[in-house]
């Protein structure tokens, strides 16, 4: 689990960094939804799953707007009342970027967690 992740936030990084206009990771359920959440908050364009007969891929849209995407290692665990703590120490500024969590109610933005009042493991950040 740990190496697919931390695999496809330095993939993101490194194809940003050369501003290619997709990239392929290995593909895996957790991965699939870390997509999603980054998609919802408009870092990532569109991606499709491709099957390749040794568990597949995603093709992942970019956009350019990805300025660093890193995995947190070790994935912290984290309470609804210490999303600020590790806000501070991972991204930029208030209101700029994602932690990416996983939650009891599945994988969501450090915000959407805040929102329903549950906390998680972190997993990457994206601004």
């Amino acid at each position: 689990m740990s190496k697919l992740v931390s695999s496809l936030f330095t993939t993101l990084q490194n194809n940003e960094m050369v501003r290619n206009r997709e990239c392929v990771v290995k593909a895996s359920k957790l991965v699939g939804e870390i997509l999603k959440v980054i998609q919802r908050h408009g870092y990532v364009g569109a991606f499709e799953y491709i099957e390749n007969g040794r568990g597949g891929l995603y093709r992942i849209q970019l956009l350019g707007r990805i300025n660093r995407s890193a995995p947190i290692r070790p994935n912290f665990s984290v309470g609804v009342d210490e999303f600020e703590i590790y806000e501070r120490r991972y991204l930029p500024g208030r209101g700029i970027g994602v932690i990416v969590v996983t939650t009891p109610k599945g994988v969501l933005s450090h915000e959407e967690a805040k929102k329903l009042h549950t906390g998680g493991r972190l997993l990457g950040y994206v601004y």
